[in-house]
């Protein structure tokens, strides 16, 4: 009886692993089915209408926003001359090719299957004879929401609301902070060193000012209100600059531009320069307001304010 129920038990051994088998062949069938119904094109409703897009675009060509694509892990061909220059951006776009507006022959070489531009980018129409092009038009929307509309275009929108919603939340936490250490009433102006201009800006022109007056309710110099909040930014000379000095200044700039303006003696009396309460940052990393550089941003500040006298 033993001997004929061992090949009795194989058998059953036998059939319940077919039918397995057959279980397992039938779901990666599915699957498959599944994956070849994933449409592979996606209809965005871009602000001239809706357009035609890749659903996983793998060749983008980023002649602006190229940080909020690189902050969604698109692959990026071909990059402006700005992000190119950006130290921040280095492991991104290490690969990439820098191109202009101009330079269509090199876009077509790079074979994109979308092409992402400003409203003021030149030949968008020759552009979008390469590939499908998508164009913004910068403050037409906040920069928050600029960066939920690339996940909308990449079809990446849920991974850019949550971090949205996690960067608003560090932000706050982050200016309540600040606000604690420096006092309530403590003001800040944000300037940069570029070329032979000096400059102030507002509320929105990249440079930390959206996190700063934006996000942490930081107080901005009623000058800097007065001049620079309507256009987003206004040129000073060296004789003007106390006017528009805060407590705290954020000073971005770069090698090649004009720093005469310290060596002033309306500058070096400045309570903010007197009280060490200048912080420098090279401007090619502060120039933009996308997450790559909103994180690092955000990190500069809390680590100057929290550590200043």
């Amino acid at each position: 009886m033993k001997k004929l129920l061992v090949p009795f038990m194989l058998l059953v051994v036998l059939v319940i692993s077919a039918c397995g088998n057959q279980s397992a062949s039938n779901g990666e069938k599915e699957t498959a089915k599944e994956e070849d119904k994933a449409p592979t094109t996606i209809t965005y409703e871009s602000e001239n209408g809706p357009i035609e897009v890749p659903a996983n675009p793998q060749r983008v060509v980023a002649l602006a926003n190229s940080g909020f694509v690189m902050a969604l892990d698109v692959n990026i061909v071909g990059v402006d001359s700005w992000s190119k220059a950006n130290k921040r951006y280095e492991s991104y776009i290490k690969d990439a090719v820098e191109v202009t507006d101009e330079s269509l022959e090199k876009i077509i070489e790079l074979e994109p299957d979308l092409i992402i531009a400003a409203s003021t980018t030149k030949n968008l129409d020759k552009l979008g004879e390469i590939a499908p092009t998508v164009s913004y038009t910068y403050g037409n929307v906040d920069y928050l929401t600029q960066y939920i509309e690339i996940g909308k275009l990449l079809n990446k929108e849920d991974e850019a609301r949550a971090w949205v919603d996690d960067f608003k939340e560090r932000s706050k936490k982050a200016g309540e902070e600040i606000k604690a250490k420096i006092g309530e009433d403590a003001t800040v102006s944000v300037m940069e060193s570029y070329a032979k201009e000096l400059y102030v800006f507002g509320d929105n022109w990249g440079r930390g000012t959206e996190i700063l007056y934006q996000e942490m309710k930081l107080k901005m110099p009623e000058k800097v209100k007065e001049m620079a909040l309507k256009e987003g930014y206004y040129a000073l000379s060296a004789e003007v600059i106390p006017e528009y000095a805060g407590d705290y200044i954020i000073l971005s700039s770069d090698a090649a531009a004009d720093s005469s303006f310290k060596d002033t003696e309306s500058y070096k009396n400045i309570p903010a320069v007197k009280n060490n309460r200048v912080f420098e940052v090279d401007a090619s990393e502060f120039y933009f307001n996308d997450p790559i550089t909103l994180d690092f941003q955000l990190d500069f500040f809390i680590d100057s304010f929290m550590n200043s006298k």
